[in-house]
């Protein structure tokens, strides 16, 4: 059973690599577990905000998930790590993740959010969400 208020990720909306993710959690998280939020939109900015990240913060930043779940903000690897947690089944053997130092994971994790564009490419705009999965976006 999903929680009262769904956790949110936050993710770049142009990046083909962070809009891959995003279809491969809606595949996988029939419940609802997670909404979501492109990092551009307004509605992201100000939560956000209202969660202590300064706006435009990431616009200089390597980020391109967040995850906003209990009033805690994740980022980097812990963030991934713990979406696929709750995905639950098979995606919870990611969680082997774990076992690697923190400054480990983050460094892999930077490594591939630097070069998400040049690797997989950006579109022009925000991915649009069917209407089917449109209660699910911010």
């Amino acid at each position: 059973m999903p929680p009262a208020v769904p956790d949110t990720i936050f993710f770049d909306g142009v990046c083909n690599l962070c809009n891959g993710f995003v279809q491969l959690v809606i595949r996988h998280d029939p419940a609802g577990r997670y909404r979501f939020a492109a990092l551009q939109s307004d509605a992201a900015q100000h939560l956000l905000a209202a969660h202590g990240l300064a706006p435009g913060a990431l616009a200089t930043a390597p980020e391109s998930v967040l995850l906003l779940s209990g009033g805690q903000l994740y980022s980097h690897s812990t963030a991934v790590l713990r979406i696929a947690q709750g995905l639950g089944g098979a995606w919870r053997l990611v969680g082997l993740g774990w076992v690697l130092p923190r400054p480990w994971r983050d460094a892999l994790y930077r490594v591939v959010a630097r070069h998400r564009y040049r690797w997989f490419g950006r579109q022009e705009s925000c991915l649009l969400p069917t209407p089917a999965l449109q209660a699910r976006f911010l």
